[in-house]
């Protein structure tokens, strides 16, 4: 029997008890007495079913804040490791940048050492043809001045 039924039992030991003036009932004491005593021996279930449920409730708790703690744990170690991650691409990202930037700029730099190279050869290669040119003219005229000319 449960410790609920056994006091439902006391209570109907007391509402059975005859009724005297003064607030008084006599009772059956042989059945009180009985009724007491399952009580007595049923405690101790009871209090053994309570201890187990707090025992049970203590353990369900600890392994919920366990792993809880965990859940907590791992979200706080993947959000590290994407924010990690976002700096290495972010970090990437910005070098990409300067290696292009840099690379322009030495193109830039490599286009106009050849432009100014070109123009150095074409510079000269015109001072040389124009000097040369100035000599075939000379040689020309010479050349002219030496022969004779027939109109005679």
């Amino acid at each position: 029997m449960t410790l609920d039924e056994l006091l439902e039992q006391f209570d109907e030991v007391l509402d059975s008890g005859i009724k005297i003036p003064g607030k008084k009932t006599v009772v059956d004491i042989e059945k009180l007495r009985a009724v007491v005593d399952d009580i007595r021996l049923n405690i101790p279930n009871e209090i053994k079913q309570a201890r187990g449920i707090v025992s049970d409730r203590a353990d369900i708790i600890t392994t919920a804040k366990r792993e809880a703690d965990g859940i907590i744990r791992s979200a706080e170690e993947r959000a590290k490791a994407i924010v990690a991650e976002q700096e290495i691409v972010k970090m990437s990202q910005e070098k990409a940048a300067e290696i292009i930037a840099s690379a322009q700029a030495k193109s830039r730099e490599m286009r106009k050492a050849a432009q100014d190279f070109v123009d150095d050869i074409m510079c000269r290669a015109d001072e040389g043809l124009t000097a040369n040119l100035g000599e075939i003219r000379k040689t020309r005229a010479a050349l002219r001045q030496q022969v004779p000319t027939n109109n005679n």
